[in-house]
């Protein structure tokens, strides 16, 4: 079933292009009267897209909160937690700073954005991103939820495994008496993801969806326009897998190569829903497959979703020097070494922050004097940026968790890549008595 699903989506993604491309031409894309009825028939088609993603968002709550939770209390003590959280966060801290001087080094040298001549706009011109959603006191204090419930209500990722983290030492202090509270969540994470099965069903369509709404209201002659500056992007989105799979190659053996089969799914709905969250609870299903046990995937996954998204933080460095390169503004290597470190901090800090990424590159803009309205230069094609980077997303935390799990020295058997569904028994053997405390 998996493997069909997978099939299904790319149906879907090569389906859209197709009638996105008839519609446009047919409709007359590029004239007023023809953008603004394309504008109207893409917001009735993407209705599929709107109805998958807000389903997604439904299961995302829950299950962060019930796999987080169950693994914490299998981890059996927070010596373990903390062991594990401080290898995950050190790996996220080089995985970032990877993808920064990739980015950087990449527009240093293929400069897309050279050539263009812009004249430099108003000082008070705005791109219309509101970078006050970034704040670095607002985002400490952020992370602390007020409510549990308001959390979920939010889908705030991070505030969610803040509270989880709470809930699953709790429950390890308590010990026995909490023994059918774990059993409840466990029966919780079973529930969640033969939701999430039923979910993903509905994948195919919304992929058709989205990408035919896209196309049909953008052309495929902006491809061509930004083909240069896409295509370069692209190219540092390979490199950035070659080198996040090498890094993970090196930690954990010839196994790293049946990595990417086990995500492909995932990956590809990334890709074509331009989201990492909705991938999230196939993720999380592909890493079990794998081997990582549900302890580590279920605390690493959720912890990278919102501090290791490594083809966003690419994006960031790349679209940045792009936008100065654009204007003619010239940079010296200490200007943008002191950028890198900069987007090093607050790209920390955009968890829960709608459109993230555009607002750290508008807050850094404004820091180094270059136009704030030069985002405008990107935001026409940003959509088809957010589907390669979203799914470079998906592979830096499947490694992340992969390396974690190799690290503790708990990587089980694998189970058949093409295995469905992810509420069918487990295939590995029964853990060592005293293995798990509940």
């Amino acid at each position: 079933m998996a493997k069909r699903l997978t099939y299904f989506i790319l149906a879907g993604l090569v389906l859209g292009i197709i009638v996105g491309w008839g519609l446009n031409f047919g409709l007359g894309g590029g004239t007023p009267a023809g953008d603004e009825q394309l504008k109207t028939i893409a917001g009735y088609i993407s209705i599929p897209t709107t109805i998958f993603l807000h389903l997604i968002k439904m299961i995302i709550a829950p299950l962060v909160f019930s796999t987080l939770v169950v693994g914490i209390a299998h981890m059996g003590d927070t010596a373990a937690l903390g062991r594990v959280g401080v290898k995950a966060i050190g790996w996220f801290l080089c995985a970032s700073l990877v993808s920064l001087t990739l980015g950087l080094l990449l527009v240093t040298v293929f400069e897309p954005g050279t050539g263009l001549g812009l004249p430099l706009p108003p000082a008070d011109a705005s791109a219309g991103v509101d970078r006050s959603a970034f704040d670095f006191a607002k985002f400490v204090a952020h992370i602390f939820p007020e409510s549990m419930i308001g959390a979920m209500a939010s889908n705030d990722i991070l505030q969610i495994v803040v509270f989880s983290l709470f809930v699953g030492v709790a429950i390890t202090a308590v010990g026995e008496p909490a023994r059918p509270l774990v059993r409840a969540v466990e029966a919780l994470v079973k529930v969640m993801l033969q939701v999430t099965d039923y979910v993903m069903r509905f994948a195919p369509v919304a992929v058709f969806a989205a990408v035919t709404a896209t196309i049909a209201q953008r052309g495929p002659s902006i491809l061509g326009t930004y083909g240069y500056f896409m295509s370069t992007f692209y190219l540092g989105l390979v490199l950035l897998w070659a080198l996040l799979i090498g890094m993970c190659f090196l930690i954990v053996g010839r196994r790293t190569g049946l990595l990417v089969r086990y995500i492909r799914d995932p990956i590809v709905l990334a890709f074509s829903t331009a989201s990492s969250e909705a991938a999230f609870p196939r993720t999380l299903e592909a890493l079990d497959r794998f081997g990582v046990p549900p302890r580590i995937a279920s605390f690493v996954l959720p912890l990278g979703y919102s501090f290791n998204l490594d083809g966003s933080m690419m994006y960031m460095t790349f679209a940045t020097i792009f936008i100065a390169q654009a204007y003619g503004i010239d940079l010296t290597w200490g200007q943008e070494i002191l950028m890198l470190l900069t987007l090093m901090i607050t790209s920390k800090g955009v968890a829960g922050v709608p459109r993230a990424s555009l607002v750290v590159i508008t807050a850094t803009l404004s820091q180094f004097n270059i136009p704030e309205a030069g985002l405008l230069l990107i935001l026409a094609i940003d959509h088809f940026l957010d589907m390669g980077r979203s799914a470079t997303n998906v592979v830096g935390n499947a490694v992340a968790s992969t390396v974690v799990a190799r690290w503790e020295g708990q990587l089980d058997p694998l189970e058949p890549v093409d295995i469905e569904p992810p509420h069918a028994p487990s295939h590995r053997p029964a853990p060592v008595p005293g293995d798990e405390p509940f």
